[in-house]
């Protein structure tokens, strides 16, 4: 049974308190210096996974330990069934970005992601998948977006978060097929999915994580479901959150995609 959840987040706290889903991603930086206890309180009732937004697995050298060590905190205790980070880098040896960012998708940057993707692995003692992201301009390499991806998974020999909305943003803003360039993926690796709705700003497609789900994105995300074995969906939500009921309905839509309402 693939499980439906929701991204922890303080203000939906006294809704994911009734218990509206299987489970729960904890952002691990949202509890690096406070909330541990309710980190405990999650434990107990959820199934959880950690997802980590800084650890900058593309950036070249060592991984920043202290982070590191935060992130492993988390991991500990919160003891998810797997882990996840993104193919992105969120700084350089001098300059801390802020973002998710983009690599060239190269054989070589392929080795540093997932080097620091067994890393990780090898600190938390837990599986590991990784993210796709939205990039707003189109970087070209020695491989293809999703060669690269494929590379990167074989290599750190990790699963595959594919977060269906930066997929349908990045199709749209680079004008390619969705479905195609999934199909393009070792459909193995894929265990995970995102989603949550697009926005629109002066005619480009933005992920604000503010938006209801589309549906063309439940379209997107049955086919997927359809051609492999996905074990959990989260949705998404950052910004302008709904009342109970809106999620809930959000909910239903994506458990009516696995067959489960």
């Amino acid at each position: 049974m693939t499980m439906i959840g929701v991204g922890y987040r303080a203000p939906l706290s006294a809704w994911i308190d009734t218990r509206p889903c299987d489970c729960l991603e904890i952002t691990a930086e949202h509890f690096y210096d406070s909330g541990e206890d309710r980190l405990r309180e999650l434990a107990d009732q959820f199934a959880l996974f950690v997802h980590g937004l800084g650890l900058s697995l593309g950036t070249p050298g060592p991984l920043d330990t202290s982070r590191l060590k935060k992130f492993a905190r988390v991991v500990e205790i919160a003891q998810p069934a797997w882990i996840s980070e993104h193919v992105s880098f969120t700084r350089t040896a001098e300059v801390d970005l802020g973002h998710l960012t983009p690599v060239r998708p190269t054989r070589a940057a392929a080795k540093i992601i997932a080097d620091h993707g067994r890393e990780l692995f090898d600190y938390c003692g837990k599986p590991l998948i990784l993210e796709n992201i939205t990039s707003y301009l189109k970087i070209e390499g020695e491989l293809s977006e999703t060669d690269f991806l494929n590379e990167v998974c074989a290599r750190a020999d990790c699963g595959l978060l594919l977060d269906i909305t930066n997929l349908f943003i990045n199709s749209r803003n680079h004008d390619f097929d969705p479905l195609a360039w999934f199909r393009e993926l070792d459909p193995a690796r894929i265990r995970q999915l995102h989603i949550v709705g697009y926005g629109l700003h002066h005619g480009r497609y933005v992920d604000g994580h503010g938006e209801p789900v589309q549906e063309e994105l439940i379209e997107l995300a049955q086919a997927v479901v359809n051609e492999t074995k996905v074990e959990a969906i989260i949705l998404e939500r950052d910004a302008d959150f709904p009342g109970d009921a809106a999620m809930q309905d959000e909910l239903t839509k994506l458990k009516r995609i696995c067959g489960r309402a």
